[in-house]
């Protein structure tokens, strides 16, 4: 996909913000839709569809957690990327992030030399929906890693596109051990710099909404799936 090809929105109600970052994504040759609230950003998304979603997490009328929230409901974004930018370095703020259904969380102040290479990292990650069907069926549960679904018991559930690839991951072989740094590069990617708790959150969703008994924590090394 080239570059004039994948869109972006940037969300942040400083109008400062909202220009330097538009203005140095588009010279990298991105295109660039903004908004400077999560109401707005909710309407944009379902309309847009963009690739990518840069979120600031205040704002006024519905913030950025909120916001996330909305856009994870929407079906037809589930292939969206969603990453916070903001001053809060709180780790609390980065886990309710994270817990919204966000893939990454980006502190600004932030050189735009640096926010480009992010984005251009998270952009990598993203996948078009094309290609031979990929179904995986285990016990009561499939699958479909083409449409980023998820059925269980006969009921379609729709998770955050990094719960999906976490549980894609460790599914894939049922009962192998996947060690942190192994599940960090292959669901974050190496060239991203996310949190150490940012793994166990990811797992204690999906327990909650898959079950518990599907998940181990082998302490020290990391997680596996069971049957």
């Amino acid at each position: 996909m080239k570059k004039k090809d994948i869109l972006i929105l940037l969300v942040d109600d400083e109008p400062d913000i909202l220009e330097i970052v538009s203005y140095n994504l588009s010279a990298e040759g991105y295109s660039v839709i903004t908004a400077e609230n999560g109401v707005k950003a909710v309407k944009l998304a379902r309309k847009k569809k963009p690739h990518l979603i840069i979120l600031d997490v205040m704002m006024p009328e519905m913030d950025g957690i909120e916001a996330c929230e909305q856009i994870r409901k929407i079906p037809e974004l589930g292939d969206t990327i969603i990453t916070f930018l903001t001053a809060r370095g709180e780790d609390y703020s980065q886990m309710a992030g994270f817990d919204a259904g966000a893939d990454d969380y980006i502190t600004k102040p932030i050189k735009p030399k640096v926010l480009t290479s992010k984005v251009k990292a998270l952009l990598r990650r993203f996948k078009d929906n094309t290609g031979s069907s990929n179904i995986v069926t285990i016990g009561n549960l499939t699958i479909n890693r083409d449409e980023y679904k998820i059925i269980k018991d006969d009921e379609e559930l729709i998770l955050p596109r990094k719960e999906f690839e976490l549980l894609s991951l460790l599914a894939s072989t049922p009962g192998k051990v996947f060690k942190r740094e192994e599940i960090l590069d292959k669901v974050w990617g190496n060239e991203v710099v996310v949190g150490g708790r940012t793994i166990d959150v990811h797992i204690r969703k999906l327990r909650e909404k898959i079950g518990d008994d599907s998940f181990k924590t082998v302490k020290g090394v990391g997680y596996k799936f069971v049957v």
